[in-house]
């Protein structure tokens, strides 16, 4: 018998947001006209956060070999819009890819980056894994420490909170990650699951910033997740030979003609009055 396929929720009708303009996207995806204004990697087990003008590129590769990178956006004017990984989920699918976009918190509701590159698209394991993950979300010391008794202090969420820190944000301002290059699923019970990263040196994701971002990217301690388990120590451990750098690179468009058309999507138009009035005073 084949297996039922529902229709999703969300249908990206013509023309709607969901709808993306994918010549559009396919050009600037495609085009050589590229200037790199910044280029750095992240060490294992560490995080750093960086600026993405609007109308830039932000790739994000793997030199070296597999490796999982946990991502955070907000808007660079304003931490409280930053993206929201479940609506993205709904709106698009549960790993994303080339043409999906990922989109911010109520109440501006808007795509912050389109995905314009994707080396891993298509990917799926023997057991319907897929890759670049919003099922789930970041690794941190609180559920490490609760499932295991240990305390260690470079998971995801702890490098990212220490990334962001010289941008005036907190721990609190760290939110569900987008898991870069990392395969996730749901078994026949419906229990989340890991597998090994497959990415290959060289392998790259790659953003167009919808508006201007600002971005954490954290090396998962569990590095291409090959190894990982709950409680191990930093040092000599099996999942610290599975670590490698993550690369980045912040890309201007020198062609001009490419965003003619183009326009910074603008906050969600409902006026966010909820039912609520004012009242009414007799004279």
């Amino acid at each position: 018998m084949v297996a039922r396929n529902p229709p999703p929720a969300y249908q990206a009708t013509k023309g709607s947001p969901l709808d993306v303009e994918r010549d559009f996207y396919s050009r600037i995806g495609s085009s050589t006209s590229r200037k790199v204004i910044e280029a750095f990697e992240i060490p294992i087990r560490s995080g750093k956060a960086f600026v993405v003008p609007r109308g830039y590129i932000c790739r994000i590769s793997t030199p070296y070999g597999p490796q999982v990178g946990d991502l955070n956006f907000w808007a660079r004017d304003n931490p409280r819009e930053r993206f929201w990984a479940s609506r993205t989920r709904q709106l698009h699918r549960s790993h994303v890819t080339t043409f999906d976009r990922l989109w911010s918190c109520l109440p501006y509701l808007r795509p912050m980056c389109t995905i314009i590159g994707d080396t891993l698209e298509g990917y799926s394991d023997d057991v319907g894994g897929r890759v670049h993950d919003l099922l789930g979300t970041r690794c941190d010391p609180y559920v490490n420490q609760m499932l295991s008794g240990k305390a260690f202090d470079f998971h995801c969420h702890s490098n990212l909170t220490r990334a962001i820190l010289p941008f005036g944000l907190a721990e609190s301002d760290v939110h569900d990650v987008l898991n870069v290059f990392q395969v996730t699923g749901l078994n026949n019970d419906g229990q989340y699951y890991m597998e090994p990263c497959p990415a290959k040196p060289g392998d790259h994701f790659e953003l167009f910033a919808e508006i201007d971002l600002l971005c954490a990217l954290s090396t998962c301690p569990g590095g291409d997740l090959s190894a990982w388990g709950w409680g191990k120590d930093s040092g000599s451990d099996d999942m610290l030979d599975c670590c490698r750098p993550l690369a980045v690179e912040i890309i201007q468009l020198t062609d001009g003609t490419l965003l003619e058309d183009w326009e910074s999507p603008k906050p969600a138009a409902y006026s966010g009055i909820h039912g609520m009035k004012m009242p009414i005073f007799a004279a």
